[in-house]
């Protein structure tokens, strides 16, 4: 099993970084029991090279290998997609993600009409000194989901502007076990292969959006290619949905795309 963490605070030994690290332990150890071979590949976006997002539509219209900004984007995406899930860590900044997460998620914006990542699990983490964290996940989680990941779970800490790792132990270290052994079990048990009610009908929507859209772009194009514009798939991978939520998510689909297409 292979895994990417993804911290998105410039602070190697901060809050956010102290947090994952209790994870990934916790992760390690639930493999090592399970007698599985887990690699976790962590990136730290502060300390990769990422443009900041022109909003120039090359990305939509003639592909991500076309964008300007020849950076570091594509071959953390291709970090992603080597990976069967995802951590993404963030601090909060003025009630959202930092503005190193938001760039990044600016920057795969086209992954949100080719939603590449289905079949893979994330999980989402945000840290805060003093306030809420829900906004900030409300954030992850709308963008990761429109990228196709099955969201495991979510969870916020708070940590006061800067706590000892002894300290982020002993209030938080427990907790940090529930959620990597959480995350582990729902990537070894194939969770994503039951989407939900909203998955299956976002599905629905999208399919009748790009049947139809103009069938020269590279969006239609990369649909069909993986067969979703088939009128009889049901979700972008195999999946094991009950046939009655498949229906009536099918339906409801049919229905709101009539009002948004």
């Amino acid at each position: 099993m292979k895994l990417m963490t993804i911290v998105g605070s410039h602070r190697k030994n901060g809050n956010t970084a102290q947090i994952v690290g209790l994870i990934e332990e916790e992760l390690q150890a639930a493999a090592a029991e399970a007698g599985d071979a887990l690699e976790i590949e962590t990136v730290y976006l502060g300390r990769r090279e990422l443009g900041m997002c022109r909003g120039c539509r090359t990305c939509f219209d003639q592909g991500e290998e076309a964008c300007p900004l020849q950076d570091d984007l594509l071959a953390l995406r291709a970090s992603m997609q080597a990976a069967d899930g995802l951590l993404v860590a963030t601090p909060v900044y003025v009630d959202d993600v930092s503005g190193t997460v938001k760039n990044w998620i600016d920057r795969l914006a086209f992954v949100c009409h080719r939603p590449e990542f289905a079949g893979k699990s994330a999980f989402l983490v945000a840290t805060v000194g003093i306030g809420p964290t829900s906004h900030t996940l409300r954030t992850l989680r709308m963008a990761l989901m429109s990228w196709g990941y099955h969201i495991v779970g979510q969870a916020g800490f708070k940590m006061g502007a800067r706590m000892a790792r002894e300290e982020t132990v002993a209030r938080y270290g427990q907790r940090a076990e529930g959620l990597g052994r959480q995350f582990y079990r729902a990537i070894r048990q194939r969770k994503y292969a039951n989407p939900s009610f909203l998955s299956l009908m976002t599905f629905k929507i999208q399919q009748r959006s790009w049947h139809l859209a103009a069938k020269d772009s590279v969006d239609y194009a990369y649909w069909h290619s993986q067969g979703w514009t088939d009128p009889d798939r049901e979700y972008y991978i195999e999946h094991e949905a009950s046939r009655a939520k498949i229906a009536c998510a099918r339906l409801a689909g049919a229905v709101l795309a009539r009002f948004v297409t």
